[in-house]
């Protein structure tokens, strides 16, 4: 080994420049052995921490493949071989993590522990020395000033004699403190040394050691373990590689159909109306503030009575509404097409869903409406749910305007002013519910929609006819009926339908006529509706275009005969007019009974709530007396027209309605 370069101690007395000179060399080399001790303790802790790491991986490996027993797949549990195998490699992982704890307590104790004590025993005491010398050497320096300012005429000898002792005290510090720093530094020259090469020295008999272990431990009770593992593989490698082969087989199967699979309205398939199960994704309105709505997308399926729905990710679906006795249309959306509504029977519940195409838009609708007939709790759901859509086509036939009824059949809008009033107090019906055939002839067409024909429309302008306006508010050639009229009140309602029924005595025709129209509607895929104004007045019923504010078509208040509003759906409401039919040459003409089926945005109660008022003013007009009783005990406004629907008349008069007000129109 090369000489090693030492400090004198002889001239640790002197404390020469070139003593200092040489010092400061020690003292660097010193420094930089600190950096790079510091630096390799380290990397040797980095090497600890990873092979402690590693023998508790090992055990928590050793644990984890022992759980597999205990997993319960969803698709069964592990076969036995595959088991039994983990089990083997669980007991070999664990005696491998003995040999790497082991190994980790060696290399703390020949490797880590070496090299911390190197640190902190002799490069701590240079540290230690070089400050003890410097202030001694500080302290030196001191005395030797205040030594050479003794005054040269006047010295006093007790003063010099103490300054001496100081200056000589003083110098033997630093010159002991010089030495034993001296003797550390010349003995870190061969400290540095072993410290280096001890921990490797340490290190690496450990791995030896642990390496002979874990041959003797695998070597030869492995082999056919190991073996058989291995062949294991292999057959399920070739068993993946031939699934694998049919899977790319069936992908380019189905990758070859017609890109029209993938357009959600290219379907070429016919739409089964007579399902009783339906599952797909729909998109659902949801309200987020008070006048704003988002659609989110899920999927929802039906499950008996039941409509379901599954967010994604979700492991199972929740039931949203019960079918049974529920309503099904299809409603217009600003913003989106193939939209349709479900409301409970009570009518509290509702929620508008949409669906992504035509086809899956109708055949919703149909499910739907078969199911809340309760069609799935019979033997056989899908004869009867075929049955009744083939029973429902042939008896209902829609007819989409006035002008397309056919011949003979009676016509709800010949009812014209001046025709026979029916008496209030007709006969009712027995107290057994009627049968449909009874109040409505079967194979009555529907009509479904009111359009004004483009000649009378024409005819109005030239004779010079003013448009209704829905506020009361009138021009100077006013009709003296308008002058008379003293309850005007405006509805926004959509027309659903209308048809010809036998008979206007009773509120059961209304009902029997508003299922066979939403039924019509549903089976036939008639979904669009216009929305108008009805106006009740004390002496006729008029349904206004919003738009031209055109009067579509009116009766005469003395004409209707019932009027009701649904009992579970409250917005559905109809009345039933009489009319006169010509056709068999009679000179009064035959009683002909028409019932009108409307959708309100309000509660049906108050538009049947108004006309029942202006059949008390009618007939009041009737009688002064009368009409002055009835205008004491109903509020006015300032124009003397009815306020309808006021906290009061709204508790009496409308059966313990809620206070709410309508606008007086």
């Amino acid at each position: 080994m090369p000489a090693v370069h030492t400090l004198l101690l002889e001239e640790a007395l002197q404390d020469s420049p070139q003593t200092r000179s040489l010092l400061s060399v020690f003292e660097e080399d010193a420094g930089t052995l600190t950096d790079y001790t510091n630096q390799l303790l380290q990397s040797m802790q980095r090497v600890y921490g990873a092979q402690s790491e590693m023998g508790l991986a090992t055990e928590q490996l050793s644990r984890q493949l022992l759980e597999y027993e205990k997993q319960n797949f969803a698709l069964g549990k592990g076969d036995e071989e595959v088991i039994s195998t983990l089990q083997q490699f669980a007991k070999t992982v664990g005696e491998l993590n003995t040999l790497h704890s082991e190994l980790a307590t060696q290399m703390a104790d020949r490797m880590i522990f070496p090299m911390i004590q190197f640190r902190e025993k002799d490069l701590t005491e240079i540290s230690t020395l070089r400050e003890i010398f410097g202030i001694a050497s500080d302290e030196h320096e001191a005395a030797m000033v205040k030594y050479s300012r003794l005054p040269k005429k006047k010295e006093n000898e007790k003063v010099k004699a103490e300054l001496v002792g100081e200056v000589a005290y003083s110098r033997r510090k630093q010159h002991q403190a010089s030495m034993q720093y001296y003797c550390a530094l010349n003995a870190l020259q061969y400290r540095k040394r072993v410290a280096m090469l001890e921990p490797m020295l340490g290190y690496t008999q450990a791995q030896i050691n642990f390496y002979k272990k874990g041959i003797d431990l695998v070597s030869k009770k492995m082999d056919s373990f190991l073996g058989s593992v291995s062949s294991m593989t292999q057959n399920i490698q070739a068993q993946l590689d031939s699934e694998a082969e049919a899977m790319r087989m069936t992908q380019r199967e189905l990758l070859s159909m017609e890109d029209t699979v993938y357009m959600p309205d290219r379907d070429p398939a016919p739409v089964n109306r007579t399902l009783i199960q339906k599952a797909g994704y729909l998109n659902i309105r949801n309200k987020t503030g008070l006048v704003t709505t988002a659609w989110d997308r899920l999927y929802f399926f039906t499950q008996g009575g039941n409509l379901m729905c599954q967010p994604r990710g979700a492991v199972a679906g929740g039931m949203v509404l019960d079918l049974d006795n529920s309503s099904v249309m299809a409603v217009e959306c600003e913003d989106r097409r193939y939209c349709f509504q479900i409301t409970s029977p009570n009518g509290k519940t509702s929620m508008i869903l949409q669906a992504e195409s035509k086809r899956e838009y109708e055949e919703w609708i149909c499910t739907l409406n078969n199911i809340s007939r309760q069609i799935y709790l019979t033997d056989n759901p899908e004869a009867v749910a075929i049955r009744l859509n083939q029973t429902a086509i042939q008896a209902v036939t829609p007819i989409t305007s006035f002008e397309k009824r056919g011949e003979g059949s009676p016509n709800p809008d010949r009812a014209k002013p001046g025709g026979m009033q029916s008496s209030s107090g007709a006969s009712q019906k027995t107290s057994s519910a009627p049968e449909p055939e009874d109040l409505i002839v079967p194979g009555t067409p529907i009509q479904f929609d009111i359009m004004l024909p483009a000649s009378e429309f024409q005819d109005q302008n030239r004779a010079g006819g003013r448009r209704t306006n829905p506020f009361g508010e009138t021009d100077d050639d006013r009709s003296p009926e308008s002058d008379d009229s003293l309850l005007q009140q405006v509805f926004a309602v959509r027309f659903l339908g209308s048809m010809a029924v036998r008979s206007g005595q009773t509120q059961e025709v209304i009902y029997e006529a508003m299922r066979q129209v939403l039924a019509a509607r549903a089976i036939h895929n008639i979904f669009r509706t216009t929305e108008s104004h009805l106006m009740v007045t004390s002496s006729c019923l008029r349904l206004i275009d919003p738009q031209t504010q055109v009067t579509r078509i009116g009766f005469q208040l003395q004409e209707v005969t019932q009027f009701v509003a649904h009992q579970e759906n409250g917005r559905l409401m109809g009345f039933v007019v009489e009319g006169r039919d010509w056709s068999e040459d009679d000179e009064e003409g035959e009683p002909s009974f028409s019932a009108f089926v409307f959708e309100s945005n309000t509660e049906g109660d108050k538009i049947c709530y108004t006309i029942s008022l202006g059949k008390d003013i009618m007939e009041a007009k009737k009688d002064p007396e009368a009409l002055v009783q009835l205008l004491k005990n109903m509020p006015l406004t300032n124009e003397g027209k009815f306020l309808l629907l006021d906290n009061e008349t709204g508790n009496t008069a409308n059966g313990g309605a809620p206070d709410e007000e309508e606008s007086e129109a």
